[in-house]
């Protein structure tokens, strides 16, 4: 009797199994495309970043021009170059708790500087420069470069968010927050402080009080003044070599 060669037929699929497989490729579809928008996002902010960082540099460079060519040009005439009043400064805290008077303490508070070695940026003004005068045996201060900006942001730079303290990692961050603001990355953040512009007081806001290190060879004298060979006041342009030694 011959035996008919019928072809095996394979399992049925259940109807549920299929409509499971539908979904996850649809959804691996789904993620694939948020993945490559996301990139395609990316690569444009990055080359806006790097188009305002460049536009900085430009800036920063024909500022400097600017005064060399003043200075100049002031010699040649027999005159003298006298550049603008500083219009920020860092403050850092050198002394502790004991003995403050409650006004200096007052003060202290309101500068957001509560332990020694703590620093901030400030817009000078009337009112700053009077505070400043309040505590000036408690703090040390000066007029910083573009150079120690950047450093103090890019290398102590924390956050203020929720309450906590967190570093800055990314520029999304700094978009999320400053973003209403015109400040969508950290080069901005350093542009806004150096220039002191009315940006200040929400970049200001947004940073944590930056927490340095003791110099490199320690104080030399916390209860002089820095005219007397002291560490207190105000040192102009030597903040700079000292933020050297405790960033």
């Amino acid at each position: 009797m011959a035996v008919e060669n019928t072809p095996k037929r394979l399992p049925a699929v259940p109807e549920s199994v299929l409509k499971r497989r539908k979904a996850r490729t649809a959804f691996k579809l789904k993620q694939l495309k948020k993945a490559i928008e996301e990139r395609k996002e990316r690569v444009k902010k990055t080359k806006k970043y790097f188009k305002r960082a460049e536009a900085y540099v430009k800036e920063f460079r024909m500022k400097e021009r600017d005064e060399i060519r003043l200075a100049r040009n002031a010699k040649k005439a027999g005159d003298y170059y006298i550049p603008p009043e500083p219009k920020l400064a860092f403050i850092i805290r050198i002394r502790g708790v004991n003995q403050v008077a409650p006004k200096v303490k007052k003060v202290l508070q309101l500068f957001r500087l509560r332990q020694i070695n703590n620093g901030i940026f400030i817009k000078l003004n009337k009112a700053t420069l009077n505070m400043l005068r309040i505590c000036e045996p408690y703090v040390t201060w000066g007029y910083p470069n573009l150079k120690s900006v950047r450093e103090l942001i890019y290398k102590r730079g924390f956050a203020k968010l929720n309450g906590q303290r967190i570093p800055i990692t990314n520029n999304e961050m700094i978009e999320k927050k400053l973003g209403k603001y015109g400040i969508i990355c950290t080069e901005d953040l350093v542009h806004c402080i150096y220039r002191a512009d009315r940006r200040f007081k929400y970049a200001m806001n947004y940073l944590w009080p930056f927490k340095l290190n003791t110099p490199t060879g320690g104080w030399r004298k916390k209860t002089n003044h820095y005219v007397e060979g002291g560490d207190f006041g105000n040192r102009e342009d030597t903040i700079n070599k000292l933020l050297r030694k405790m960033v």
